[in-house]
């Protein structure tokens, strides 16, 4: 996640200087297709290569900061490999992805934070 930090003021409270996001394009893609992992589809396969949290409030019911320490936490790093394995009958939520040697569920606007870079087929 990129962030900027609002000017120091004298007449500002500590709390009030907080950091503010910003909206920033995707990574670039060297080969291959470069995708959110809520876009991806079973048997697709790739690396991650970022893991940024959005700034859309109220969509997780957490924090943003909360929600990127989360998905590094649960392995969703830089460079592990991930392949979607399955995907809910309703609305194709949740989804079921290999990161690794890991299988884990997500729903997928979680996933929507997760970039990929797919695999050439």
């Amino acid at each position: 996640m990129i962030i900027t930090r609002k000017k120091a003021s004298a007449d500002l409270p500590m709390h009030d200087m907080l950091a503010e996001p910003i909206t920033v394009a995707a990574p670039p893609a060297a080969d291959g297709r470069l995708i959110r992992l809520s876009a991806a589809r079973p048997g697709d396969r790739g690396t991650i290569l970022e893991v940024r949290a959005g700034v859309r409030s109220g969509d997780h019911g957490l924090s943003v900061e909360e929600l990127e320490r989360r998905l590094l936490e649960f392995g969703f790093v830089e460079g592990a490999e991930v392949e979607v394995l399955h995907e809910g009958a309703i609305r194709h939520d949740p989804i079921a992805v290999r990161l690794d040697d890991m299988r884990i569920a997500l729903r997928r606007r979680d996933a929507e934070d997760i970039w990929v870079l797919l695999d050439a087929r």
